[in-house]
């Protein structure tokens, strides 16, 4: 009998050997042929820092100010209100912890109960500080309430920040209408759109949004990097002190190669958008269709308010973690959850605020779709994920 070590290499050797169709979207994206190509001179030809005055630098600077001005352009925002980060994290906890920062008066934050955990974990601290906050319940659709956003909102309520897709059931929030509420009663709105960007059409001028945050590595882009949107006048204080960068917003050497595959990625995406959303959904339906085939399952979050690329299953009985493993062996990444929570054993607060009992948390699998994902993979699951349930119910303690 192998050694445990050598039993999980033996494992890996064998599963990395086959061929790997990929279900977790959500979680990261490969880099597209076309990012790399545009990214690959800055990182040894064009190597220079963009705050140096010779010309390696200010091909840098050249290079960062185009990219910005290609980002603002995908959001209908002016360049100047784009600031660039090192991915999502940065971006929401920049947003929550500088706008309150900038505006001690105002101690009171409003969000959701199915934010992502950097959202959450981040209206935490400031409320373990002396900040109030306010977790807006959801429907059994996941969608955050406009009505309920309004009636949460108090003298001293600074912001509310309520995310534009969830990353772990693909639901769609009405952020046009919950931004109009806190227009009217004059509050700051921040949204996440790390999910949505190039996915669904995004105006934050139309749309009312203040500050949001978007990243590269959900679109193709290179893992690292992202920016927060700043609306002009919006008063916030930098997490980052240093040399004075991003306009004395967030001082650190520019990304260079990552802010190019960046805007790259957004400049592709946007322009493939409805065509390519269009060919994932027909993907998707087809999934949920036969999916839905399996005795007690269903699908977790509103199918009609529901970003493309998104299903995520519920099955009666079983382990997510057990489902992901197996399908793992068949060759099938998926995830069970969020990706930034996937190792851990409690149920996922999202599908708790949903209503569901943590039993039937537990039993989740999230497939999500992309660029590379064909009508063969989608069959394959569907022929594949039936006997597995069935299996696992064969030896589950419920």
């Amino acid at each position: 009998m192998p050694k445990s070590g050598a039993f999980c290499a033996q494992y890996l050797s064998l599963v990395m050997s086959m061929k790997k169709i990929y279900f977790d979207y959500a979680a990261s994206r490969p880099v597209r042929e076309e990012v790399l190509k545009a990214m690959e001179p800055f990182f040894a030809k064009k190597h220079g820092n963009a705050s140096s005055l010779h010309s390696f630098g200010q091909q840098a600077k050249k290079a960062l100010e185009e990219s910005r001005a290609t980002i603002a352009k995908q959001i209908g925002a002016e360049p100047e209100e784009i600031y660039f980060t090192s991915g999502g994290t940065e971006g929401n906890n920049w947003a929550l912890k500088g706008l309150s920062f900038a505006n001690p008066n105002k101690k009171h934050i409003i969000t959701s109960k199915t934010e992502h955990d950097c959202i959450l974990n981040a209206s935490g601290w400031l409320e373990s500080r002396g900040a109030s906050v306010t977790y807006l319940p959801v429907g059994k659709d996941g969608l955050a309430s406009p009505d309920d956003a309004r009636n949460a909102i108090r003298k001293d309520t600074l912001v509310v920040s309520i995310m534009h897709v969830n990353n772990e059931i693909g639901t769609i929030n009405n952020i046009e209408a919950i931004a109009k509420v806190c227009r009217e009663k004059g509050v700051l709105f921040h949204t996440d759109a790390c999910q949505s960007f190039t996915k669904i059409p995004i105006d934050v001028k139309k749309m009312g949004i203040d500050t949001m945050t978007i990243n590269a590595h959900k679109i193709y882009g290179p893992q690292g990097v992202g920016a927060l949107f700043i609306r002009k006048g919006i008063k916030i204080e930098p997490l980052l002190h240093g040399g004075g960068h991003e306009r004395g917003l967030r001082s650190t050497t520019e990304n260079i190669p990552g802010v190019v595959g960046f805007a790259k990625a957004a400049e592709l995406g946007c322009a493939e958008m409805k065509t390519e959303m269009e060919r994932q959904k027909k993907l998707r339906d087809c999934l949920v269709k036969e999916i839905l085939k399996i005795n007690d399952s269903w699908v977790n979050g509103s199918l009609q308010h529901r970003i493309a690329d998104n299903a995520n299953f519920g099955f009666l009985g079983v382990e997510g973690e057990s489902i992901v493993l197996h399908l793992d062996a068949k060759g099938v990444a998926a995830s069970t959850g969020s990706a930034c929570s996937s190792t851990k054993l409690e149920p996922s607060h999202v599908l708790l605020a949903l209503g569901l009992k943590p039993e039937e948390a537990h039993g989740s699998l999230r497939l999500t779709m992309g660029l590379y994902t064909t009508k063969a993979d989608v069959d394959y699951v569907i022929k594949i994920l039936p006997p597995i349930i069935e299996n696992l119910r064969k030896i589950s303690p419920f």
